[in-house]
């Protein structure tokens, strides 16, 4: 076992995790308006999903998918039309200083961890990203390969949980910015309409 080869993983993950990208993104915006339990609750939901990828990655299924067009196409549709759903659900919603803290006592925590969760299954691009990322560091010539990817899957699960905590630990400075009048709650509103869009637009284009 190359241990050299698991450190430059590691790194490489904490690297892309740190990376402007809709993950984080979508975390700073969840923890800023819902409360950093609600963050946390998005973020369990994101890695949680990543295991489906790690499992698809692992048996193969990962190059059937990327290899059939018309699976993938579907696939890209789904997770696209999930997205456009949670851009209309928040523009419908009606958000004010007052509200606010109402819905935040009605969020719960498996809502918010399936939205995650969800959002990161549905997206194809998650498994022909490990596809490709996960290779470059196998590190033993023993070790069975799916065996391999699940280790690989874990050490990325951990890496980006940690990551990504720091982005809900650091929301309450987000909070400050969005929350304090209603000029900003909108405005905060319309960023997550247009994240949402944005992301299902380049999950069709993928």
């Amino acid at each position: 076992m190359n241990i050299e080869v698991l450190i430059s993983f590691i790194i490489a993950t904490a690297t892309l995790a740190f990376s402007p990208g809709p993950d984080n993104i979508f975390v700073l915006i969840q923890s800023a308006t819902y409360g950093k339990k609600s963050g946390f609750a998005v973020v369990c939901g994101l890695m949680s999903g990543c295991l489906v990828h790690t499992s698809l990655v692992a048996f193969g299924l990962s190059a059937f998918i990327q290899a059939n067009e018309k699976l993938y196409w579907i696939l890209k549709v789904f997770g696209a039309a999930y997205l456009l759903f949670l851009a209309f659900k928040v523009y419908q919603s009606k958000q004010n200083l007052n509200s606010l803290t109402t819905e935040v006592s009605q969020k719960k925590f498996i809502q918010l961890f399936k939205q995650g969760f969800i959002m990161n299954v549905l997206n194809p691009k998650v498994s022909i990203f490990f596809l490709a990322f996960f290779p470059a560091f196998i590190f033993s010539d023993s070790m069975a390969l799916f065996k391999q990817f699940y280790a690989l899957g874990f050490l990325f699960i951990i890496t980006s949980f940690v990551v990504f905590s720091s982005f809900v630990i650091l929301s309450g400075f987000f909070s400050k910015l969005f929350l304090d009048s209603p000029k900003k709650i909108k405005l905060l509103k319309r960023l997550q309409v247009g994240f949402f869009i944005g992301i299902a637009v380049l999950i069709l284009r993928g």
